[in-house]
This record gives C-alpha cells, structure tokens and sequence, in this order.
C-alpha cells in the first residue's frame, strides 16, 4: 500500500471486497489521514469518520444524497448519520475485513469533494 494525494484517490474506483485481505496497519491509514483534512480515526482504530454541520435540513439532506450516490457510483456504502436537522456524520469501515481498507480512503476523498453545497 502506498499513501496517495486526495487526488490520486479521487482518480481511483473502489474494489470489490469481500474478505480474505487484511485491514490497513495502523501507521498506513494514520499517515493516509494526513492527506484527508477533517477525517478522524474512529475510537475502534478500524473506521473513519468526518463530521459536517449545514445552515439548514435541506442542505444537510441534499449532502446525504450527493454521498449516498458516489457511495452506490463505487459500491461502497458508509454509515451516514443526520442528527439535529443541519449536522452529518459520515462513517467509513470495510465490513468483510473488520477494518479499513484503501476503499475507505477513496470514497472519503471524493465525498469531500462533495461536501460544498449545490444550489
């Protein structure tokens, strides 16, 4: 594994994983979560997370769904999380593994770029 830019992930689709690699080592996703400002390693060391607050439900929801189509474009689905109308929670993980892989780091790259508002 190699750690990449924000634009070398956005460059890159994610892979189909269904198990039998090994989750991304500690020190790889701590030094890939320098290249991904607002991305925070969960308390569980095997997930990530990036918090949003909007001025309004409506742009909060219109975010949820700009992530939710990249995450279906890749196949790759996060926890998203619309609490107290305006704030966003996203939370990425590969399920099959128990850990993170580098699918992870790809789809927080493009839902930042994403994250400003349409309209």
């Amino acid at each position: 594994m190699e750690i990449q830019t924000s634009d070398q992930l956005t460059a890159r689709k994610c892979e189909p994983c269904e198990g039998g690699v090994d989750p991304c080592p500690l020190t790889f996703t701590q030094r890939q979560l320098e290249n991904l400002p607002g991305w925070n390693l969960g308390d569980d060391q095997k997930s990530i997370f990036k918090t949003w607050t909007f001025s309004n439900f409506v742009k909060s929801l219109d975010f949820c769904n700009r992530v939710g189509s990249i995450a279906e474009e890749d196949q790759h689905h996060p926890d998203l999380h619309l609490t107290g109308y305006r704030n966003v929670r996203v939370d990425l993980t590969t399920h099959a593994i128990g850990g993170l892989s580098e699918n992870d780091f790809i789809l927080a790259a493009k839902i930042d770029r994403a994250e400003r508002p349409t309209g």
